[in-house]
């Protein structure tokens, strides 16, 4: 049987959010001007793939996400993690059992403390599950801990742009299982301007979340989280829960009820680690310097992480989940055959290019590069073109030099985060544009590129109701190989029993003529006949 062979690079273009689904008014994918993929659909090898719930190593019917998208292009398999995995653990006692758990609590108790926690405070399962804090704090208090303080990181993309009142109103239900106001809500912000930077895109972010959990510091001060919301609703009518400003609760004394401070445990409950490890950093780092933290020394607080949030340096140390193991990777196996290999993204998705499609790991193997092009800071309905150009610019460059190459389009997903139909066809059309581009290139070398995504999103911009839709779905997702080499003619589907994304990496190696990859991985999607 013949090998396929190509003389020049694979390239992997991986479309963020961009998932398939029926016209619609509410189908931004339908619904904008992209020739090349209209043309690559209908004339060259497509798939329609899984991308959400087991195919991803998640619950059933739970939407896909970045993270887990890329872990399982990466590595060829589904890793069971996220909201399955803490289910999991916190069901079978391995949260309560651990040794951060339990040396948390016993570091309040020691000290006279406050128990903190804080996370993306939503259920919509992708970062974090409100139902997890609620254990904890269930548990905390039975464990003897009567002082329970929780900053709010509101949601609004993973969720309904505008329910942070949902969580609020369940929130205070649930603290009236707790006698004499122990368990109270003391911060707040939305994701993108409170606490939860990722890939280092904007420390004061991080810094604003700082200030209002550490030093009781922000621009609004309110006497409850209800009332926080209704007055942005009223001085903001149209923002999103993503956007609402931070502010700090006081009592009516005009006392913070809850900062953080020396002798105080911090439990930050996200599973996910884009929009935590910046904030462990700082809780944790002795040599911090992205902002000032005072006189605030790692000692202070006994900080916990729900799982690991860097593999390479292991933060935080302590945590109550530990990291799941991916086995051999894509990148991997393609170094030690020799494979060169370029991964490249603007910042907002550097990293799940980069680590989590290596394994979790900013570690690159033999023969990899990694390039990062900076992204705007404006908000993402007004650039709606993000940096795709410059991304294809510089894969045009780099191309010839690589024969494996991995890019991630952000604009279906950053972009459709917004619910903004206009401004998220515009991204498509601009990511049309660089695959035109880059097929030329790819035309030109000899190489194939494969067309990806990672989970749905831009596809469904409006829910049922008519309402705009900010999270991702649970859709399928597309998979199509632009080739027009004469190996196009020796490879059919192959037979794969629900094609996900699990499959893409047997897939890749079956172009690189290797068949010797590790039996964890899924199916090749194509057979060479």
């Amino acid at each position: 049987m013949d090998k396929l062979s190509y003389d020049g690079p694979i390239v992997l273009a991986i479309l963020d959010g961009v998932g398939l689904a029926k016209d619609s008014d509410g189908n931004a994918v339908s619904r904008a001007r992209t020739p090349f993929l209209g043309n690559a659909s209908r004339n060259y090898f497509h798939v329609a793939l899984d991308a959400s719930g087991g195919a991803v190593g998640l619950s059933e019917g739970q939407m896909g996400n970045s993270e887990v998208g890329h872990n399982t292009m990466g590595a060829g398999h589904p890793v069971i993690q996220g909201k399955a995995r803490i289910d999991l653990e916190l069901e079978n006692g391995g949260v309560f059992n651990s040794a951060a758990w339990r040396e948390a609590m016993e570091f309040v108790r020691k000290n006279g403390g406050v128990l903190h926690f804080a996370g993306i405070f939503s259920d919509g399962g992708v970062h974090s599950d409100i139902s997890h804090l609620e254990r904890m704090i269930e548990r905390a208090y039975r464990e003897g801990i009567n002082q329970i303080r929780v900053h709010a990181v509101f949601d609004g993309r993973d969720v309904n742009p505008y329910s942070s009142m949902v969580y609020i109103e369940r929130f205070e239900e649930f603290a009236t299982k707790f006698p004499n106001d122990e368990v109270k809500l003391a911060s707040g912000g939305g994701r993108m301007v409170f606490v939860a930077d990722r890939y280092e895109n904007d420390w004061q972010v991080v810094a604003r979340g700082w200030d209002a959990m550490v030093n009781a510091k922000a621009d609004y001060y309110f006497h409850s989280a209800t009332e926080a919301v209704q007055t942005f609703r009223r001085i903001f009518p149209d923002i999103q829960d993503q956007y609402l400003p931070a502010f700090v609760i006081e009592d009516y004394d005009g006392k913070p009820v809850g900062k953080v401070n020396k002798g105080d445990a911090m439990i930050y409950f996200d599973f996910r680690a884009d929009r935590a490890i910046q904030i462990t950093q700082a809780f944790v780092d002795a040599e911090f310097t992205k902002f000032n933290r005072g006189d605030y020394q790692p000692e202070d607080v006994y900080f916990v992480g729900m799982t690991e949030y860097n593999r390479d340096t292991h933060a935080p140390v302590h945590r109550l989940v530990e990291p799941v193991e991916f086995g051999e990777t894509l990148p991997k196996y393609l170094s030690e055959k020799g494979i060169s290999q370029l991964a490249i993204s603007e910042t907002v998705k550097f990293g799940h290019v980069t680590y989590y499609f290596n394994g979790d790991s900013y570690d690159k193997m033999a023969g990899e590069e990694h390039i990062e092009i900076e992204s705007d800071t404006e908000p993402f309905e007004t650039r709606p073109w993000m940096k795709s150009a410059e991304i294809t610019d510089e894969v045009i460059r780099k191309m010839k030099d690589y024969r494996f190459v991995r890019i991630n389009f952000p604009g279906g997903d950053m972009v459709g985060h917004t619910a903004d139909m206009t401004a998220t066809t515009i991204a498509l059309e601009a990511i049309d544009m660089s695959l035109t581009r880059l097929a030329r290139e790819v035309d030109k070398l000899g190489g194939a590129l494969i067309i990806v995504a990672d989970h749905g999103n831009a596809e469904e911009l409006f829910d049922e109701k008519g309402e705009k839709k900010t999270s991702h779905t649970t859709n399928k997702v597309p998979f199509i190989i632009y080739d027009n080499t004469e190996n196009r003619n020796k490879y059919v589907a192959a037979s794969v029993t629900r094609p996900g994304l699990s499959n893409v990496a047997a897939t890749v190696a079956t172009m690189f003529g290797l068949d010797d990859y590790s039996n964890e991985w899924g199916k090749s999607l194509i057979r060479v006949i």
